[in-house]
């Protein structure tokens, strides 16, 4: 017997719009389909609107059997991403594995090498690389190559399955900028690309010692075995003991790690969530635009635009301001500025401003689309000290809330897809802000 509709509306009411993992159970309580969500709130309720399976119909029979959904929330959509995958392996739910594509799921295996790389393969392509027995997985079990394909390369650890391979990579990239790794086919003395734009270490060029190098492998492995926190605490024990010993190139490191495990900025996955057909929760033809400004102390002052079409970034749209009239520290003044030149450009007019600050940039804001005659809301995007989405607090123009339109009204709703467009905006204007930075250091 699956959930009363009266039941499962306060149950979907009471789901926050978060990143998570939800299962959904039969009335035996066993787990028919375990998935992820940008939102748990708009992703689990689109199962349960009218029309929502026209073009699944195999989603049909599994949502008549749900009887009930547990839920698990998660800080960032990586983690629920990686998350899923391990709940997926644990329990094989009948309804994922239905769901595999001709290509099969995708894995993130460690190759058993003198500097680890971390590779991406298909479950139907396994059967290429050896595996040690010090490693077999129990739910996706790999069979054990026999002594004539012992020349085969093999890999210490595998971590999946993915239900999308693309998802994985994104995943990869993320994660190796925090823990960065050789990628490379063929070993090499010479410091390659990946090593001059910090994604490589550079092991066989000597720029990093065989045990830090596997210090990176071994951080990579915790956060693909969902073990985020035990990391956590492990560098801020070595930031502590390397501070102790004067190391403090090392300490500084281990807190920057630190810093990016807590600000996962994973915009890229969540423009990448695969969502059943359903206009309500869906953002069409919506133009979001984003704006932050990056200054110390009110040098090197630059601002950004970002902007987000369909609720995905459209990175040809991005522009960068370089702050021409306000000096000393008003974030508020260098935005008015940026705003201005803005809209004195022939750009396609926003649906949204999305702005980073509190009341005083929405007031600013407000006051700047007046003079122009612009009838556009605005929400002001305050991230508070810690820089966590839970402690976002939104101001919204009066305009804003006055607007009935659904499109809009359902992206108002979305705190995590606005929190994440504005992180998008601060990391565009953080990195042409170094950019400046660094130019004027080289040029002294």
């Amino acid at each position: 017997m699956s959930l009363s509709s009266q039941t499962l509306k306060n149950r979907i009411s009471k789901l926050k719009k978060s990143p998570g993992v939800y299962e959904f159970r039969d009335k035996q309580r066993k787990i028919l389909y375990i998935g992820k969500a940008t939102s748990l709130k708009d992703r689990v309720g689109s199962y349960f609107l009218k029309n929502a399976h026209m073009d699944r119909p195999n989603i049909e029979p599994m949502i008549l059997q749900v009887a009930d959904i547990k839920i698990h929330e998660t800080d960032s959509v990586l983690e629920a991403l990686i998350l899923e995958s391990n709940l997926i392996k644990k329990h094989q739910p009948k309804y994922n594995v239905m769901a595999k594509d001709d290509k099969s799921f995708a894995y993130a295996i460690i190759a058993k090498e003198e500097y680890p790389r971390v590779l991406i393969v298909r479950e139907t392509d396994i059967k290429k690389f050896q595996i040690s027995k010090s490693h077999q997985s129990s739910a996706f079990p790999f069979r054990e190559p026999s002594s004539r394909n012992s020349s085969k390369p093999s890999f210490s650890k595998s971590f999946g399955p993915y239900t999308s391979k693309r998802q994985l990579e994104i995943a990869l990239k993320l994660i190796r900028r925090i823990f960065p790794y050789h990628s490379a086919k063929r070993a090499t003395s010479q410091c390659c690309f990946d090593h001059q734009i910090g994604l490589c270490p550079g092991p066989y060029a000597g720029a990093i010692s065989k045990k830090d190098y596997l210090k990176n492998i071994h951080g990579i492995e915790m956060i693909l075995q969902g073990k985020k926190k035990n990391l956590l605490v492990e560098l801020k024990k070595k930031m502590r003991e390397y501070a102790k010993k004067n190391e403090f190139e090392k300490a500084t490191e281990a807190r920057n790690r630190i810093f990016a495990l807590n600000h996962i900025r994973d915009v890229a996955l969540i423009s990448e969530e695969i969502k059943i057909p359903d206009t309500k929760y869906q953002i069409q033809n919506t133009r979001i635009e984003a704006y932050d400004i990056s200054n110390i102390a009110g040098d090197y002052a630059v601002g950004s635009m970002v902007v987000f079409a369909n609720g995905k970034p459209d990175k040809s749209q991005y522009r960068k301001f370089k702050i021409k009239t306000i000096s000393g520290i008003d974030d508020v003044a260098m935005m008015r500025e940026v705003l201005y030149r803005r809209f004195k450009n022939n750009w396609p007019k926003p649906d949204l401003l999305l702005l980073d600050g509190g009341k005083g940039h929405l007031n600013m804001a407000q006051s700047v689309l007046n003079d122009l005659n612009l009838d556009i809301p605005i929400i002001a995007v305050a991230k508070g000290p810690t820089r966590k989405i839970s402690n976002f607090k939104f101001q919204i123009s009066n305009q804003a809330q006055k607007l009935k339109s659904k499109k809009l009204k359902n992206i108002f709703e979305n705190k995590t897809l606005l929190a994440n467009i504005a992180n998008e905006a601060h990391r565009f204007a953080i990195s042409y802000h170094k950019k400046l930075r660094s130019k004027n250091w080289k040029e002294k």
